[in-house]
């Protein structure tokens, strides 16, 4: 044997002239006819082994030569030693392995036609040892070398003797061949596959017949797609448990090109097998749920056009019960992913009878609150959508399933896209009930909505969604809120009593202070609000105002000085309801102004001054004693627009006593202030200065001969006498006319 190996050897390369180094001029040279008969009559005579050719052959230091001759080897052994070869065949699988991932890709592809050659004439149980192989190659980077792979598999699916025991280990090959990036791999891939059913078809034909004379094709299919021929279908139907288990391990791998390969051949897979896919469910959405999670997003998205395959062929009321089971365990964002998708290759007609359990599923707190997450939202909001999108009017039926579904959406803090995204579909669920607007909606469903979010409303705390759902409601329908005033107040005065937790008071106080700044478009839209009056002041603000220690108190003590200030502000309180009112609020009030929130302090101010313009002269002396010394104290605050607000209060405050019967019992309250405004009027601002300047004018009309003389008194205390000056002419000015 050794002397057969040297003088093969010697004749391998004297009979191979055109693979030296410097005349080679391309891989494919012909392999002359002498070659042939070389090769064959060295079999004929010696019986050598095949496999010991390729052995020396690989010893070559040309590897492209290497690749020809192994090939051209094969093809002549094939030819003129058939009844040989198919017992040498197994001793070339090793050796052709080996050199499949060779670095130069002219070799990758004669050795893929090579094995092809071997196991089509060979032994074909040789096929396992290969498929791990061929399969590599399917990721080559080389389109040449895919194209190899599936003509060879094709050939196989086709010609080979015993293609019948190796269907369910082949098709996945070519198939995965259809989703190649290069158009002509993927139409030689299709080209096989057609071929291969029509030829399954005809070799099967009685067993088909039923199907060949009665089928009738689906009345909803996706858009855009040719379906296969039934011996294509039937080939994956009749395979599919065999090829589905290590497909959808190879969906998880932790591989990324493996993941998005075996993703696009499960789609290939599904839209083959149609209604056979139901006996597959549970394996698919398990592989499913995880694979929607994956950071590919290209396996993610062929796992969403997969799962809207199921929608298409699987009745709603297997593939449904079996997703809105999950949501029973702890709902995912890949869960509600799945739904969307189904909902989507669903056709309207069979997806109508369980709309109401979707619509019930969806608006389960358990579901629409389970999470906060950005993900988790989004595909809540993509299962409203696709609902709409695909039912349309329908959707009628589940509107408020659907509202508060889109109001938890919108509830989720921080999210300003999504309550957009959530507002876009508000109003694309009002457009297919032919409503002018979202506002319609509510107005539909505000006393459902309401009375949905207070189910719990006297056990809330500042962690309750119903919260951040109820300010959605309220804001966002806008002048509709003033339609349900009723239910409205009565959760504001459960929620905001003192004893309730001070954090959700604070936000609770938040939204209502938001609706009052624009009171006739919210609140009020109806003209309803002052008959509520009473309860807001007395029973909401009033003893919020109350002065409790800690930061969170101050807060709340703040709003609710806000929310009165709109009140006042907006002239929604009548002269009538401040003097109801005002006996109980003006301690609390005055209070305020000694607060450490700079905006409780101007608040206060300027409620008072609002209280003084309203019904000032309803004041008796002693109320208005009890009045002015807080503002004045206000003109030493630290924030100057507290100053400013302080003196145009003080000025309101002079006009209550203009031709009012307690002037001559206020004279000496007149004269204390007289003496403390010009203090002030020698202050270092002179915003200041110019404001107590106006409150002195102003004041000067009631005792102008005791103004002047305390003037006199304090004009050389100050450090320029201009605003004294200013003053004293101005009350001259004002006596010489009287």
């Amino acid at each position: 044997l050794c002397a057969v190996s040297l003088h093969l050897e010697y004749c391998i390369h004297m009979g191979s002239p055109q693979c030296n180094t410097d005349q080679l001029r391309r891989v494919g040279d012909d392999v002359s006819v002498g070659e042939k008969c070389l090769w064959a009559g060295i079999h004929l005579q010696y019986s050598v082994n095949i496999s010991l050719l390729l052995t020396v052959l690989q010893k070559s230091p040309c590897s492209k030569c290497v690749a020809c001759v192994e090939n051209r080897v094969l093809e002549v052994s094939v030819s003129l030693l058939t009844e040989h070869f198919h017992m040498q065949s197994e001793s070339l699988i090793k050796p052709l392995m080996q050199t499949i991932s060779h670095q130069h890709y002219r070799v990758r592809v004669d050795v893929i036609q090579a094995t092809g050659t071997v196991i089509q004439f060979g032994n074909g149980k040789s096929v396992d040892d290969v498929l791990s192989h061929l399969a590599q190659r399917l990721f080559d980077e080389i389109p040449k070398v895919r194209q190899a792979v599936t003509t060879v598999v094709g050939e196989w699916l086709l010609h080979l003797r015993d293609r019948y025991s190796y269907f369910h280990k082949l098709i996945p090959l070519l198939l995965s061949s259809v989703t190649d990036d290069i158009p002509e791999n993927i139409t030689l891939a299709w080209t096989y596959w057609e071929k291969i059913g029509l030829q399954w078809e005809k070799e099967n034909e009685e067993d088909l017949k039923d199907k060949m004379d009665f089928s009738v094709p689906p009345s909803h299919y996706p858009k855009g797609v040719t379906r296969p021929g039934l011996g294509c279908r039937e080939l994956v139907s009749r395979n599919l448990s065999k090829v589905l288990p290590a497909l959808c391990r190879d969906v998880t791998d932790w591989v990324e090109s493996t993941r998005v390969k075996a993703s696009q051949l499960l789609y290939v897979l599904l839209l083959h097998a149609e209604d056979h896919i139901t006996q597959h469910m549970e394996l698919l959405l398990r592989t499913l749920y995880q694979a929607c999670l994956d950071e590919e997003s290209e396996v993610v998205r062929n796992c969403v056009k997969a799962a809207e395959l199921i929608g298409t062929f699987v009745s709603p009321k297997v593939s449904l019960r079996l997703i809105t089971s999950a949501f029973e365990v702890t709902p995912k964002p890949s869960c509600l992913m799945v739904l969307a998708a189904v909902i989507r290759g669903s056709p309207k007609e069979i997806l109508q009878p369980h709309l109401s359990d979707l619509g019930d599923t969806l608006s389960q707190a358990g579901v629409c609150q389970q999470s906060e997450e950005v993900l988790y939202m989004e595909q809540l909001l993509c299962c409203v959508r696709a609902l709409i999108e695909v039912c349309q009017e329908d959707c009628q039926e589940i509107c408020l399933q659907l509202m508060k579904v889109l109001v938890t959406v919108m509830a989720v803090p921080s999210s300003q896209h999504l309550k957009e995204k959530a507002e876009e579909t508000m109003c694309s669920l009002a457009e297919v009930q032919q409503l002018d607007g979202f506002l319609y909606l509510y107005r539909q469903h505000i006393l459902q909505l309401l009375e949905w979010v207070s189910v719990s409303h006297d056990s809330w705390t500042c962690y309750s969604p119903e919260i951040l759902q109820l300010d959605v409601i309220a804001t966002h329908s806008g002048p509709v809120i003033g339609e349900a005033l009723h239910d409205f107040i009565l959760i504001l005065k459960t929620c905001l009593q003192p004893n309730k937790d001070p954090q959700m008071r604070l936000k609770l106080f938040t939204v209502l202070s938001e609706l009052l700044q624009k009171a006739n478009e919210t609140i009020n839209s109806q003209g309803l609000f002052p008959h509520y009056l009473e309860i807001v002041i007395k029973d909401i603000l009033a003893p919020n105002l109350q002065w409790h220690a800690g930061r969170t108190a101050a807060a709340i003590r703040t709003t609710a000085v806000s929310c009165l200030w709109a009140l006042i502000h907006c002239q929604m309180l009548a002269p009538e309801e401040i003097l109801k009112v005002k006996d109980a609020l003006m301690p609390q009030i005055i209070a305020a102004m000694d607060e450490d929130s700079k905006i409780s302090r101007l608040m206060g101010c300027r409620i008072v001054g609002g209280i003084l313009k309203v019904c000032g002269r309803q004041f008796d002396e002693i109320q208005l004693g009890k009045t002015y010394p807080e503002v004045l104290k206000r003109l030493d605050d630290a924030s100057p627009d507290v100053q400013l607000t302080a003196a145009h209060t003080l000025t309101d405050w002079f006009k209550c006593l203009k031709g009012s019967d307690v002037k001559s019992a206020m004279k000496s309250h007149i004269e204390f202030l007289y003496q403390e405004l010009l203090i002030h009027l020698d202050d270092q601002d002179p915003d200041t200065q110019n404001a107590v300047l106006e409150v002195l004018k102003e004041g000067s009309i009631l005792y102008p001969e005791l103004l002047v003389r305390e003037v006199e008194i304090a004009i050389d205390k100050h450090r320029t006498p201009v605003y004294c000056k200013q003053l004293l002419h101005h009350i001259q000015t004002t006596r010489e006319p009287a």
